[in-house]
């Protein structure tokens, strides 16, 4: 693999419904059979009551932008013709938050609070989960 070939994630049986979701354009994180907390890191286990049964339950993808850093180095040579480059940790309508990269925020202020609708951006043979900004009416 040479130095700009973007880091894409490794599959294993806990994360796999996470990418096999994102390859249909769905956001979908595991929910617990027994108690039904949402697993936000995914996990082998239930944080809340150690059960390992779950199921794939697909969400919404509504946000709200809860912080946001912007890049102006690239870390890894794959973001070099990205820069600068904003990830946001996002709030999800559902509850659980994580980080993504946003996309398509060119003349739109990013500001706390924001809603924000999950894109995916193809890389390599995966899907990733990135943000955009929401704006109502427009479908999303």
């Amino acid at each position: 693999m040479s130095s700009a070939e973007p880091v894409l994630p490794e599959l294993t049986d806990v994360n796999r419904g996470f990418w096999e979701a994102a390859a249909r354009g769905e956001l979908a994180l595991q929910r617990c059979d027994d108690c039904g907390e949402l697993r936000y890191p995914v996990a082998a286990v239930c944080p809340r009551c150690l059960s390992a049964r779950s199921t794939w339950s697909p969400l919404s993808g509504r946000a709200s932008l809860f912080s946001w850093i912007v890049f102006h180095n690239a870390y890894h040579a794959a973001w070099r013709d990205r820069l600068p480059y904003s990830v946001g940790l996002v709030e999800l309508e559902e509850g659980p938050r994580l980080f993504g990269t946003l996309v398509a925020t060119e003349g739109t202020p990013l500001a706390l609070g924001m809603p924000l609708q999950v894109v995916f951006e193809a890389s390599g043979d995966v899907s990733i989960p990135c943000f955009a900004p929401r704006h109502e009416g427009d479908g999303r």
